[in-house]
C-alpha cells in the first residue's frame, strides 16, 4: 500500500496538461503515492449543474491531500447559458469549485511564495523572495450577496447606519450588495501562520497589508489583531501598509519586503502582482492549507485557447508540487525538486513559450526530471 493517497484533479483546459507534466516529475522523484483521479470543472457544471460533484468531495475525504490543475469560471449569466437544456430554469447557480473546496475543508491559509530564480528572463529583479499569506475563507469570498437587495435588509441597514441614507431613494432592483465578512479568529489564524513561517524560515519581517483608514471595521480588526500577535514574536518586526501603497512599493522596491499577510481579496490582488515580479503566472504556485487537509494548485487559469496544445509553462505546477512535498514533510524530495527547477531555469536551454522559448510542456517536465 502506498504511503500517501493524493487526490488528482486536473480540472479544465491546461489543468490537464500541467498535471500530466507534474506526474512525470513526481514519478522521477519516486514519491510513494497513489494518485486518485477526481472529477471537477466546467464540464460537470454544464451537464450536472455542479462543478464540484459530491462524489469528488467524498474522494477528497479519503485522501491525504490534493494536487489541482485549473478551473474555468464564468459570470452568473454566462454560466447559466451553458447549462444543459434539461437543467435550465431549475435554480442551479454556479459557484467556483475551488472557493467551495476552501470553505468545505476550512483551508483557511493560502500560501503563495513568489521567488525569482536566476536566469529567468521574465524576472523584474533576481533578488525578489516574497511569501504572501492570504486568508482563504472569508472577506468578499464569503458568498453573502444580494441582488436585488431585499427590503428587510435595506430596512436594517437604514436603521443602523447613517451612510445608507444616500441610497434611500435607490430602487432595490438597482442595488447589489456583497458583504465583506472578517472574523477575529480568521485574522488571528492567518497572522499567526505568517509569523510562524517567518520564525521557522528566519525571514526578516512580516508586513500586514490592509486599508484601515477607509475600511475601518474589517481592515481595522485585522490590523489590531496583527499588532497583538506581533508582540509574541519580538525578533520579527511588523510593518503595516495600505493595499494601494503596497502595490506601488512592490513595483519600486520589492526586495525590501519579505512575508506579506492580508485578507482574502487583497491577498488575491497582491499575490498576482508579486507573481508578475518573478515571471508571471507560469511561476505562481499556491497551497490552500487547513488543519487536516490541503489542496495545492498553480494560480493560473484554465487558458482554454492553449488546452491540449502541450504548450504552457508547467513550472507553477511543479512549484505547487514542491509545496505539497513540504506539507507532507518530504523535505528532501521538496528541496531536490526546487533545485532541479532552478537548474533548468538557470541553464536556459529548455524554455516554454512565455519565457521566449519553444519547448513543450512535456519537454520542460522531462528536463526537470533529468536534473533530478
Amino acid at each position: 500500500m502506498a504511503k500517501y493517497k493524493i487526490a488528482w484533479l486536473p480540472g479544465d483546459g491546461i489543468g490537464i496538461d500541467v498535471l500530466n507534466a507534474a506526474k512525470i516529475v513526481l514519478d522521477e522523484l519516486k514519491l510513494d503515492a497513489e494518485y486518485i483521479p477526481g472529477e471537477i470543472g466546467w464540464e460537470f457544471w454544464c451537464k450536472e449543474g455542479n462543478a464540484l460533484p459530491e462524489r469528488t468531495i467524498e474522494l477528497l475525504k479519503k485522501t491525504d491531500c490534493c494536487l489541482f490543475g485549473a478551473i474555468t469560471s464564468k459570470p452568473k449569466e454566462e454560466a447559466e447559458a451553458e447549462l444543459d437544456l434539461s437543467l435550465k430554469g431549475k435554480g442551479y447557480v454556479y459557484y467556483s469549485p475551488i472557493v467551495k473546496l476552501r470553505q468545505l475543508f476550512n483551508l483557511r491559509t493560502n500560501l503563495r511564495p513568489c521567488k525569482a530564480y536566476p536566469g529567468n528572463p521574465l524576472n523584474y529583479r533576481d533578488d525578489i523572495d516574497l511569501v504572501v499569506f492570504r486568508e482563504n475563507t472569508e472577506d468578499l469570498y464569503s458568498g453573502v450577496e444580494f441582488h436585488p437587495l431585499p427590503q428587510e435588509v435595506m430596512d436594517v441597514l437604514l436603521k443602523n447606519h447613517k451612510s445608507m441614507k444616500k441610497f434611500e431613494k435607490t430602487s432595490l432592483d438597482d442595488m447589489a450588495v456583497s458583504l465583506r465578512i472578517v472574523t477575529r479568529k480568521a485574522c488571528q489564524n492567518i497572522v499567526r501562520d505568517a509569523f510562524e513561517y517567518a520564525k521557522k524560515h528566519k525571514r526578516r519581517s512580516v508586513t500586514v497589508v490592509e486599508k484601515p483608514n477607509v475600511i475601518r471595521e474589517t481592515s481595522g480588526l485585522m490590523i489590531r489583531e496583527a499588532r497583538k500577535i506581533a508582540r509574541e514574536y519580538p525578533g520579527i518586526p511588523l510593518w503595516e501598509t495600505n493595499i494601494d501603497a503596497m502595490c506601488m512599493w512592490l513595483v519600486k522596491n520589492p526586495q525590501d519586503y519579505d512575508v506579506l499577510v492580508t485578507s482574502n481579496m487583497f491577498g488575491d490582488i497582491v499575490s498576482d502582482l508579486c507573481a508578475q515580479l518573478v515571471g508571471g503566472l507560469g511561476f505562481a504556485c499556491s497551497g490552500n492549507i487547513g488543519d487536516d487537509y490541503a489542496v495545492f494548485e498553480p494560480t493560473h487559469g484554465s487558458a482554454p485557447k492553449y488546452a491540449g496544445m502541450n504548450k504552457v509553462n508547467p513550472i507553477a505546477t511543479f512549484l505547487s508540487a514542491k509545496l505539497m512535498l513540504d506539507w507532507l514533510r518530504e523535505t528532501e524530495k521538496a528541496n531536490r525538486l526546487e533545485n532541479a527547477i532552478a537548474a533548468v531555469i538557470a541553464e536556459g536551454k529548455v524554455r516554454a513559450y512565455d519565457m521566449g522559448g519553444s519547448s513543450t510542456t512535456t519537454q520542460v517536465a522531462e528536463e526537470v526530471a533529468r536534473k533530478l
